[in-house]
C-alpha cells in the first residue's frame, strides 16, 4: 500500500505540471479528480504516513512560454461532488434554490478583460492570481467579440468561459494532423489547451477553437441573477451556453442532472459533469468563498464510463529504483474521449487480488484520458483458454535476475542499476524533473534519446556521469523510438509501425531548437541548490525534505558522503535506514564517478560560505514544525515550504506532538486527522498567508 502511494503522489505531481505549464495536458479533470480521492482515501487507511514530496494545488504558476497577467479578482475554482447524498450536503449548507444549471465544459478556463466594451487582454487562469496572457492567440478564436455589441457597458469587466473545441471539429482536426503525418490529439480537451497555448497566433488561428462564457471576476453586476447575467452577457454578443436551466430547488437541479447525463453524449462539445450555482448574486456574496473555490457553486461530476475489452497480454515496466511494475496490454478501446491500449496493475498482488487472468474480457473504467483501471474480469465470457499472470524471473529489458530489495519486500526489483537502459532512462528523465533538477528541455522523450537511440553504441548518456558533458556533436548523430512514458513500449503510427524520431536535428541537419534549448538547460541547471543536485542522484529514500535538511546541516556533497553513519542519522528527518542508503551508494565506484563528473563540469557541489552545521534556524517561525497538506490556491507545496524554511521553520512531513501548526487545504486527509487526534492547531491558507505576511513585517 505505501507503494501504491508514492505512486500516486508521483502521478499526481506529474500531470498537475504537465496540465500547467506544457501545451498539451496528459489527462482530464476527471482522472487528476479519481488520483486524488484515490490518494485521500489510502491516506485516510494509514494515519501518519510520511509525506515525501507531493505538491498539490489547484491552478498552476504561469509558465514562462507567455507574458504573467495579474487577474483583477481572483480566477477560483469549482469544489467537486460525485453523489446524490454528496449534493445534498452541499445544498444544506448554502440553502436550497433557485439554483442555475449547466453542462460543465471540459475545456480550457479563460478570463477575457473588456474595457469601455473593447476586449483589451485574454488570460489563462494559472494559479488564480497571475495566469498567461494569451490575448493574441485568443483574438484569433471565432466567436469572441473584440467590441461588445448593444450599449451599456461597463468602464472595465472580466469575463470568464471556456474555450474548447466541439466533436465534430476535434474529428476534422486529428483527421487533417494525421494525414499530414503528424500526432493527433488525445482528446478535445487536450487539444484546445494545445491549440491555444501556442507561440504563433497564426497556429491558433487555424484551429475550430470555440468558447462559451460562464460568468465574471471585477464587475458589479446591474442585474440580481446569474441567469440574468448570462441574458445580459448574450445581448452584448458574447457566446453564452444555450443548454443551462434555473432549477427552483435541489430536487430540480438533480432531475437536470440525470436529464444532461442521458444526453451528453448527444451534446456538440465534450462535458463532464453538470455546475450548479446559487442563481441570486447577493446569495452569492453572502456565501463567500474559501481560499480555492466559491462556496456558492459546484461541480457535480459524473462517473467515469466503463467498457469491456480484451486483456491480451500482462507484461512488465522497470522503474528508476529498479521497481518492476506489471501493467494490462489491451485491444485497443475507445473510452472517456481516448483510446486505450495499456492500463497499470501496479503490483503481482494486485493482479492475483483483481482475479483477471490473461485472455481474460475485462470490465475497464476510465477517469480520465491516460491512466486507466481494470475492475476486474468478466467471468461468464471465459472459454478455458485463459492463463495466470507470473511475474517474470529476470527484467524484461536488461535480463537480470529479478529479486526483493530486501527481506520481506513485496515488489520485485533489477539490481541492474548500473546498466539496466530501463533504469538509466527513468533516472535520467528524473533529473530533469520539478523534483529535482528541474530541466525544461529534458524530459522522458529526451532522457530516451539520450539513453536509447536506435544504435546502442551511439548512447552519449550510459551513465549520469555523461550528461553534462553533452555537446551538438554527441546530440545530432541520434536516432531514436518514440516511447510511452507509462509502459516504456515504442508507440506506434496509425499503420502500427514504431515511430522513430530524428530527435536533436532537423530535416535539413541543423540542429533542432531541443537540442540547443538542451544544452543552455544543463550549463543554467549548473548552480541550482545543493539539496537538488543530491535529490538528482536517485538515492533510495532521499527525497527533497531529506535532501534540504542534509545540505543544510553539511553544507556539500563531499561532506555529506564523508559523514559516518551516526553523524548522518542525526540530522533531523534522517535516521538511520535513510544514512545507511546514502553510504551504500557512495560505496559504489560509479556512483562516486557521477559526483566527479559533475563536479568537473562546474556542477555546484558545496554551498559557497557554510560554516558547518548551524545550532539552530533564525527568523520569525526558528523552531517551529509545520506541516502543509492539502491543495494550495495561491503557492504550490514546494513553495509554502521553502517559504517557511527562509523564515526560519522547519517543513516536516509528518504531524506529531511536536508540531507546531498544519496548513490544511482541500484534500487534507490524513495529516488533518493526525492533528485534530493530537490536539495541534489547524489553519487554512488564508490565515497561513497572514502569518506569512506578519512575520516578513
Amino acid at each position: 500500500m505505501p507503494d501504491r502511494i508514492e505512486e500516486l503522489r508521483a502521478q499526481i505531481a506529474k500531470y498537475r505540471d504537465a496540465y500547467y505549464q506544457e501545451n498539451e495536458p496528459l489527462v482530464s479533470d476527471a482522472e487528476y479528480d479519481a488520483l486524488e480521492r484515490e490518494l485521500a482515501e489510502l491516506e485516510k487507511s494509514q494515519i501518519g504516513e510520511a509525506d515525501d514530496g507531493l505538491t498539490t494545488k489547484v491552478g498552476g504558476s504561469a509558465s514562462e512560454l507567455f507574458a504573467p497577467h495579474r487577474h483583477l479578482d481572483r480566477m477560483m475554482s469549482l469544489d467537486n461532488v460525485f453523489s446524490t447524498e454528496e449534493f445534498q450536503a452541499w445544498v444544506e449548507r448554502v440553502g436550497d434554490g433557485p439554483f442555475l444549471c449547466e453542462p460543465k465544459i471540459d475545456g480550457l478556463a479563460i478570463s477575457l478583460t473588456y474595457r469601455a466594451g473593447k476586449l483589451v487582454s485574454a488570460a489563462t487562469r494559472g494559479d488564480g492570481e497571475v495566469g498567461e496572457d494569451v490575448t493574441a492567440n485568443v483574438l484569433t478564436i471565432s466567436g469572441i467579440p473584440h467590441q461588445l455589441s448593444g450599449s451599456g457597458h461597463p468602464e472595465v469587466v472580466e469575463i470568464r468561459g471556456e474555450v474548447f473545441f466541439g466533436l465534430a471539429d476535434f474529428a476534422g482536426l486529428n483527421a487533417s494532423i494525421v494525414a499530414a503525418g503528424g500526432k493527433p490529439f488525445a482528446n478535445p480537451r487536450n487539444s484546445a489547451s494545445g491549440s491555444l497555448r501556442q507561440k504563433d497566433p497564426a497556429v491558433t488561428a487555424s484551429r475550430p477553437l470555440r468558447m462559451l462564457v460562464h460568468g465574471f471576476g471585477a464587475w458589479e453586476s446591474p442585474v440580481a441573477t446569474q441567469s440574468g447575467v448570462y441574458e445580459l452577457l448574450s445581448s452584448w454578443g458574447l457566446p453564452t451556453t444555450t443548454r443551462f436551466s434555473v432549477a427552483a430547488d435541489a430536487k430540480a437541479a438533480l432531475d437536470y442532472i440525470q436529464s444532461l447525463e442521458q444526453s451528453r453524449h448527444d451534446i456538440e462539445h465534450e462535458i463532464d459533469g453538470v455546475v450548479i450555482k446559487v442563481d441570486e448574486l447577493a446569495r452569492q456574496r453572502d456565501l463567500g468563498a474559501t481560499s480555492r473555490a466559491p462556496r456558492w457553486a459546484i461541480a457535480y461530476k459524473y462517473p467515469p464510463e466503463q467498457v469491456n475489452t480484451k486483456l491480451l497480454d500482462i507484461r512488465v515496466s522497470i522503474g528508476r529504483t529498479g521497481r518492476a511494475t506489471p501493467f494490462a496490454v489491451l485491444a485497443p478501446v475507445r473510452v472517456a474521449g481516448s483510446e486505450v491500449e495499456f492500463a497499470t496493475l501496479h503490483n503481482a498482488d494486485q493482479v492475483r487480488a483483481k482475479g483477471v487472468l490473461i485472455g481474460d474480457t475485462v470490465v475497464l473504467r476510465k477517469a480520465g484520458d491516460v491512466i486507466p483501471e481494470i475492475l476486474g474480469p468478466v467471468t461468464g465470457l471465459r472459454d478455458g483458454t485463459e492463463r495466470e499472470f507470473t511475474m517474470p524471473e529476470s527484467c524484461p529489458e536488461c535480463g537480470s535476475q529479478l529479486a526483493p530489495a530486501s527481506q520481506g519486500d513485496v515488489d520485485l526489483r533489477c539490481p541492474n542499476s548500473k546498466s539496466c537502459p530501463a533504469q538509466l532512462r527513468e533516472r535520467i528523465a528524473y533529473i530533469g524533473s520539478r523534483s529535482a533538477l528541474d530541466i525544461e528541455a529534458l524530459g522522458y522523450v529526451s532522457a530516451t534519446a539520450l539513453t536509447s537511440p536506435l544504435e546502442p553504441a551511439e548512447a552519449p548518456v550510459q551513465s549520469e556521469a555523461d550528461l553534462f558533458d553533452l555537446t551538438l556533436e554527441k546530440l545530432l548523430p541520434i536516432k531514436t523510438h518514440v516511447l510511452d512514458p507509462d509502459t516504456g513500449l515504442p508507440k506506434h503510427d496509425a499503420n502500427g509501425t514504431p515511430k522513430v524520431v530524428d530527435y536533436f536535428r532537423k530535416k535539413d541537419g541543423q540542429p533542432a531548437e531541443i537540442a540547443l534549448k538542451l544544452l543552455a538547460n544543463l550549463e543554467e541547471v549548473k548552480s541550482r541548490d545543493l539539496w537538488r543536485v543530491l535529490v538528482s542522484l536517485s538515492i533510495r529514500h532521499v527525497g527533497p525534505v531529506a535532501a534540504r535538511a542534509l545540505a543544510s546541516h553539511f553544507g556539500s556533497l563531499e561532506a555529506i558522503f564523508n559523514a559516518s553513519l551516526e553523524d548522518l542519522a542525526k540530522v533531523e528527518g534522517v535516521g538511520p535506514t535513510l544514512a545507511g542508503s546514502i553510504l551504500d551508494w557512495w560505496s559504489e565506484d560509479w556512483h562516486r564517478e557521477i559526483v566527479q563528473s559533475w563536479e568537473r563540469a562546474g556542477v555546484q557541489v558545496a554551498i559557497q560560505g557554510h560554516q558547518g552545521p548551524q545550532e539552530g534556524p533564525s527568523g520569525p517561525f526558528a523552531g517551529k514544525s509545520i506541516v502543509v497538506t492539502g491543495t494550495m490556491e495561491s503557492m504550490s507545496r514546494d513553495q509554502a515550504e521553502e517559504r517557511i524554511i527562509q523564515l526560519g521553520g522547519k517543513a516536516a512531513s509528518s504531524v506529531s506532538k511536536k508540531t507546531s501548526f498544519v496548513v490544511a487545504g482541500p484534500g487534507a486527509g490524513s495529516k488533518l486527522a493526525r492533528a485534530e487526534q493530537l490536539g495541534v492547531e489547524v489553519i487554512d491558507e488564508a490565515e497561513f498567508l497572514n502569518r506569512l505576511a506578519a512575520a516578513a513585517n
